[in-house]
């Protein structure tokens, strides 16, 4: 994956130094003034620092990655963004004597978010499908890899849980399953590029704070319940969505192939959700009663940051735009 294009001061000042050899340097300020989850900037920022991480960039030296000035830049980021989440997503607290797996559920059915899978199932024509594939694409070519963060920082029956749930995410062993190279295969039926971080210039900030959000929580120890919790809350509201992806690709026209990402989400996640809620999250809460309201809080922003998705992507459609960013080049060329 190359570099992005700057979208502010932020990530100008930034990308100019990751070009050159890993150096101590001085991060500019952080301004404040937008909603975090609004904010391409600051977004945009903490996904690079973040993808150092993962796969890296072409022309980055792999140096970067623990650079301690990098890492100081990316606490101020991270201070904003955790800043923002406490605003944006009420904290739930915990009951006494409700069991986690009851919680979690009662969380996931309290939340009101506008039903983006109905429109894509009944309403969404090709390139409308095709902008969601894009969006969503920043996080299902990696798919699995900031939840695996938390696999060496548990023990017992919530680590077996959360290997149990990896390993089907993982195609169990077989590279043809895995749910990342399921959702290429959709990808390319959909005639996208099915390459790593292809769209990243394309999609807003609000797309980015959904993938940054699991970055947060997984690199941060501090942050495992929230990262359980947030897992549970995307396996929970997972299989009927899915479904409803089916029938929409189908009536556009999408393949068998290009839609079994979405069949295979079906039953996994039916699955999944009752092992992560019960075994999983309720094991650890088990072992650690007093981080009961940090799993609740992880899947409480995964539902909100869903929830700012949704709205965004179909407050444009209903005027009539496009959800996606226009870069320069495209602009140019018309």
């Amino acid at each position: 994956m190359q570099l992005p294009t700057p979208r502010g001061l932020l990530t100008a000042s930034l990308f100019e130094h990751l070009r050159r050899p890993p150096h101590a340097f001085d991060a500019p300020p952080v301004p404040a003034g937008h909603p975090v989850t609004e904010d391409e900037d600051l977004q945009l920022a903490l996904f690079t620092c973040y993808e150092l991480h993962y796969r890296g960039f072409e022309e980055v030296d792999e140096g970067w990655e623990w650079e301690p000035s990098l890492l100081a830049a990316r606490k101020t980021l991270e201070r904003r963004f955790e800043a923002g989440l406490a605003r944006a997503v009420p904290r739930p607290f915990p009951v006494a004597g409700v069991p986690m797996r009851r919680a979690l559920a009662e969380l996931v059915a309290a939340d009101q978010g506008p039903r983006l899978s109905a429109f894509l199932s009944r309403q969404a024509d090709l390139e409308q499908f095709r902008e969601f594939v894009t969006h969503r694409s920043i996080y299902h070519l990696k798919e699995a890899d900031p939840h695996t963060w938390a696999i060496p920082r548990l023990s017992g029956a919530p680590k077996a849980a959360l290997v149990e749930i990896q390993a089907d995410e993982y195609g169990g062993g077989r590279v043809g399953r895995m749910h990342s190279e399921l959702f290429r295969a959709t990808m390319r039926g959909l005639e996208l590029d099915d390459s790593y971080g292809a769209y990243v210039e394309r999609v807003p900030a609000i797309t980015l704070a959904v993938s940054n959000a699991m970055s947060l929580f997984g690199l941060h120890r501090r942050h495992l319940g929230a990262l359980l919790g947030h897992l549970a809350a995307f396996e929970m509201t997972s299989s009927a969505p899915n479904h409803l992806y089916s029938l929409g690709l189908r009536r556009l026209g999408g393949d068998e192939t290009a839609r079994r990402f979405y069949d295979e989400h079906v039953q996994a996640d039916a699955v999944h959700e009752q092992i992560a809620a019960h075994d999983m999250c309720g094991g650890f809460v088990r072992e650690h009663p007093w981080r009961a309201g940090e799993v609740l809080y992880g899947a409480a922003c995964a539902l909100t940051l869903d929830r700012l998705f949704a709205e965004h992507v179909l407050g444009r459609w209903r005027d009539a735009a496009s959800s996606l960013r226009e870069t320069k080049l495209m602009a140019g060329s018309r």
